[in-house]
């Protein structure tokens, strides 16, 4: 590993000395390129991250000298992919980089692929606000490249996240955008369902129960098949448990739909989060009486 990592700063110091040499300005700043390719992979396998990631991004210099930016938002990727097992932060700002380059030379499918890493990262580090700004980045490219499923995926990345931050308008309109169009495709029609239910989670979270019975109404003109299924009957009686301000109702119907369909971390959150505000009712009701 050493011996590696020796081998790498020798490559870097010759490529300094191209640059700092004279000599004709495309022919330096290739063997340069070269020297700085070889010193970031031979760090790279002695495994010191940060060294090779700063290296990556001198190789993405010498390539933007060489105004060969397909090449630089590469290296900037590569620097960015050696910095995730350092520092987020530095991986996020050159993936940030690369997707501006890609952005220039019209390859809006790489942009929106990186978009995406970077929101993974910001997740990673629990930064959901900034998860959702990348996220949605990501999906409009997809959608501009009409990729669906990548573009959908990214969408319920927003959507969920929006629920756990309490925006629950912007969660319910992209679960209903998302079925609405996966009606139209046959692969895709059987998620219809479970989207539905999400947006329909997200309603009870609201707290008001007219805007549920008009949304389950509305949900089953859009998917007719949709009010004989298990999840559209757990909705409709978990709102009527809400309406009666009934917690042990409430429980019974979320305990029977989770021992047929177990409920995933996020429904559970959010089913918590409308059971609290039951009891909370309860209490004040008990306090008045």
């Amino acid at each position: 590993m050493g011996d590696q990592i020796a081998r790498a700063e020798e490559f870097e110091k010759k490529a300094e000395k191209k640059l700092s040499s004279w000599g004709l300005f495309g022919s330096k700043y290739e063997d340069a390129a070269d020297l700085f390719d070889k010193a970031a992979n031979s760090f790279k396998l002695g495994k010191s991250w940060e060294k090779a990631g700063a290296t990556y991004i001198k190789l993405a210099n010498c390539h933007l000298k060489l105004e060969s930016k397909h090449e630089a938002a590469q290296a900037y990727v590569d620097a960015a992919h050696c910095y995730k097992k350092a520092s987020v932060n530095e991986a996020i700002s050159c993936l940030d980089q690369a997707v501006n380059l890609f952005c220039d030379i019209g390859r809006l499918s790489m942009a929106a692929r990186y978009f995406k890493e970077i929101a993974e990262l910001y997740e990673s580090e629990h930064n959901i606000e900034q998860a959702i700004v990348y996220f949605e980045k990501s999906a409009d490219f997809f959608q501009n490249e009409e990729v669906t499923t990548s573009a959908n995926q990214c969408k319920q990345k927003v959507a969920q996240f929006a629920a756990q931050l309490e925006q629950y308008p912007k969660s319910i309109e992209i679960y209903e955008q998302i079925a609405r169009q996966s009606m139209n495709n046959n692969l895709l029609k059987y998620g219809v369902k479970g989207h539905l239910l999400n947006a329909g989670i997200c309603q009870l979270c609201k707290g008001d129960v007219v805007a549920i019975s008009n949304a389950l109404e509305r949900y089953q003109e859009l998917d007719p098949t949709f009010s004989g299924t298990r999840e559209y009957r757990f909705l409709a009686d978990i709102a009527a448990a809400v309406d009666e301000e009934d917690v042990v109702k409430f429980t019974d119907v979320v305990k029977e739909f989770d021992s047929m369909t177990p409920l995933d971390s996020w429904k559970t959150t959010l089913l918590l989060r409308v059971k609290e505000k039951l009891k909370a009712k309860e209490l004040e009701e008990d306090d008045l009486t």
